[in-house]
């Protein structure tokens, strides 16, 4: 598991680390608790252009269907197969196994800190 004070996070419930020119994303705890349990998950394949803002991907929940913004501007590099096989990953470890989409990113947008996520969030 991640330490998720060293991550960054976007207001729509993901979280960012940054290593070099490329960062992982996935998902808050947050968000897959708020969608409860998780059963499909659509994800970019490499080689896909991403724009800030834009949706990217799709997760799918029991109660309802979540978008997946791109936090950066970049290419993808890798999509985390096992999510897609085992959706249920982004539930049981959002901070690990459970990640998304690795992108390189030329530069990095201002994002939330964790002390800011969180109290977005009012956790």
């Amino acid at each position: 598991m991640t330490d998720q004070t060293a991550l960054q996070y976007t207001e729509e419930h993901e979280w960012v680390l940054v290593e070099g020119d490329t960062v992982t994303i996935g998902i808050t705890d947050y968000a897959a608790e708020k969608l409860g349990d998780i059963v499909y998950v659509d994800l970019p394949a490499a080689g896909t252009a991403v724009t800030l803002g834009t949706v990217v991907g799709e997760i799918e929940s029991t109660k309802s269907v979540g978008e997946l913004f791109a936090p950066v501007n970049g290419e993808v590099v890798e999509a985390n197969q096992a999510v897609v096989d085992s959706p249920e990953l982004v539930n049981s470890d959002p901070f690990g196994e459970g990640w998304l989409l690795k992108i390189t990113a030329p530069e990095l947008p201002e994002l939330l800190s964790h002390d800011e996520y969180r109290a977005l969030t009012g956790e």
